[in-house]
């Protein structure tokens, strides 16, 4: 009985997809845009959980199945990057049955996209997986947006980073003290590592609490580390928790894999309120704040409360509890793994390119000598430090930590000019601003577009005054120097438009921060065998780094793999 049922749901469920992919062809031809149709919704929640073990099959065989291999594959972005633009051109759809994605890769189209934020919405559903706490800015509608992004982007200003650059030259020292530590016999755990140091600074400017960083291979069980892995744990399964409530998690009847996730869900869920708590009591007894996120979430609404009372008005001002908490649990996914990530990758491949460790170094050696860390200005030398910045800006162009940026038509159809063609848009499509294309499409970016170089940001604004050119002082030549800014449209890892990621600031302060620290005197290379080359060794790192995975965010899957050694100069 039960085997006909199931089989009975299985033909039900295979005609109602194949009558919604008809529907949803014909609804998309009506573009005139290049078509790809695969069966399958990268949206569906039993296709999300079976793809991998559904790859790993099809992987093993001797031939593929076209374009369902092609993009029926979760992170399919990455692999791709433009290739499928440079085919099919700068907008193209790809059909299942239940969504109809329209991708685009030209400039202009994307910002008039993300500037018609009412015609082109952000679809929040997609993002209700980070609901664990509350309600926050990434997974609500405009109006909502709009009194909460008000409250969250207050603390991300001068004062926070000014904490963030002197609590990431805390940790990178530490950190460079345990990877030089490791001699001749190199470190692994670069991942692990950069993701401590990223939860550490959140510890540090999120809830006031100072963690001395501790590298992945040293033993041992403290608050800062109970604090890390129940946030860790929960940011790591959040898509888990989409499917199984938090609240089941707490049963007793539960395998014992997810009661540790119920428990590190709790266990965060204990360290913000203790912290809210705080708060609240300084601020009722009139005392000044610790300064940190929390601290500015609860101090901002409670302002905007006060003015909803003097304005006499029923609008909702402020933050309740539950979306301070939403709000401090997306401030830590956004700011953490993907600085985290950038890191690792930053790390491996200056391990294969020892030469723009070198030129990073010179900007160093100029700008900061032998001077101790713990007396570096973030006003003075952040603004500075232009080739550590394009360090980052080259990373997050390739290794992005989101490899798109979808939108969708609602319940509305619009217009959309793509270069000299002009696309019609059917209600309830997902436009697609294609973000890794744009970063690697040969169309804008010339030379080289698929390889690592951050020189490519790095200009001369003039000609360094010297008689002879090519023996001016690299003071002048770095004082002549200046970021490339792209094309508008064409580089947008932070997102653009009004719904931007507020931590953009604090992610490059960070990130500088601790490339500066850890290449002031260091150098790093691959530990490779008694005779293996660079070309070898670079070979193997760049290959880690494009086996990547997309989860909720990109990251490499065997980034601990690979072992580093870290020498002072």
């Amino acid at each position: 009985m039960i085997p006909q049922l199931l089989l009975g749901l299985a033909v039900a469920w295979s005609a109602y997809s194949a009558i919604a992919l008809a529907t949803n062809v014909r609804r998309a031809r009506a573009m005139d845009v290049p078509l790809i149709v695969v069966p399958i919704s990268p949206m569906n929640i039993l296709w999300i959980v079976i793809e991998p073990l559904v790859f790993r099959i099809l992987d093993s065989l001797p031939f593929t199945l076209g374009s369902f291999s092609r993009y029926a594959r979760r992170g399919w972005h990455f692999h791709d990057k433009a290739a499928s633009h440079v085919e099919l051109g700068d907008a193209w759809a790809l059909v299942t049955p239940r969504e109809i994605f329209l991708h685009i890769c030209d400039p202009e189209a994307i910002n008039d996209i993300f500037a018609r934020r009412q015609d082109f919405v952000r679809p929040v559903q997609l993002y209700k997986m980070l609901d664990v706490f509350g309600s926050n800015v990434s997974t609500v509608g405009w109006t909502e947006w709009q009194r909460q992004r008000k409250v969250v982007a207050a603390p991300f200003n001068e004062n926070t980073n000014k904490l963030v650059w002197s609590e990431s030259l805390n940790q990178a020292r530490d950190m460079i003290q345990a990877w030089t530590g490791c001699g001749q016999s190199g470190t692994v755990g670069v991942a692990r590592d950069t993701r401590t140091l990223s939860l550490d600074v959140l510890a540090a400017t999120g809830f006031h609490k100072s963690y001395k960083f501790r590298a992945s291979t040293e033993p041992g069980s403290d608050e800062a580390r109970n604090y890390r892995e129940s946030l860790a744990i929960t940011l790591d399964n959040a898509l888990f928790m989409m499917l199984v409530p938090p609240k089941l998690l707490t049963m007793p009847f539960i395998p014992k894999t997810w009661a540790r996730i119920g428990q590190a869900t709790n266990d965060f869920r204990q360290y913000m309120m203790d912290m809210f708590n705080e708060e609240r009591r300084l601020l009722d007894a009139g005392k000044p704040g610790t300064g940190n996120l929390m601290s500015s979430l609860v101090r901002v609404s409670e302002d905007e409360q006060k003015k909803k009372v003097k304005d006499n008005t029923d609008r909702p001002r402020g933050l309740t509890i539950s979306e301070i908490l939403g709000n401090i649990f997306v401030i830590n996914f956004a700011g953490h793994d993907t600085t985290a990530n950038t890191l690792a990758y930053s790390m491996l491949l200056l391990a294969a390119y020892p030469e723009v460790q070198d030129w990073v170094g010179e900007e160093l050696q100029e700008l900061l000598q032998n001077s101790n860390s713990e007396t570096w200005s973030y006003e003075q030398l952040f603004p500075r430090l232009k080739r550590c910045q394009a360090v980052l800006l080259e990373t997050i162009r390739l290794f992005p930590p989101i490899m798109a940026l979808p939108k969708y038509t609602n319940q509305h159809s619009q217009i959309l000019k793509v270069g000299n063609k002009t696309i019609s848009i059917d209600l309830d499509t997902m436009v697609v601003p294609s973000l890794l294309a744009m970063h690697t499409h040969p169309k804008y970016w010339k030379q080289d577009p698929l390889v690592w170089r951050p020189s490519r940001w790095i200009s001369s604004s003039s000609s360094p005054s010297s008689s002879n050119g090519s023996n001016c002082t690299i003071s002048a030549r770095l004082e002549c120097e200046e970021l490339f800014v792209p094309t508008k449209g064409s580089y947008f890892p932070w997102s653009d438009g009004p719904q931007n990621c507020p931590g953009k600031k604090f992610a490059q302060v960070e990130f500088v921060a601790v490339i500066a620290c850890l290449l002031q005197a260091h150098r790093v290379q691959l530990h490779r065998a008694e005779g293996g080359d660079l070309e070898s060794a670079r070979k193997w790192i760049l290959a880690v780094c494009e086996d990547s995975e997309h989860g909720l965010l990109l990251r490499m899957r065997n980034a601990d793999s690979v072992r580093l050694i870290w020498k002072r100069l």
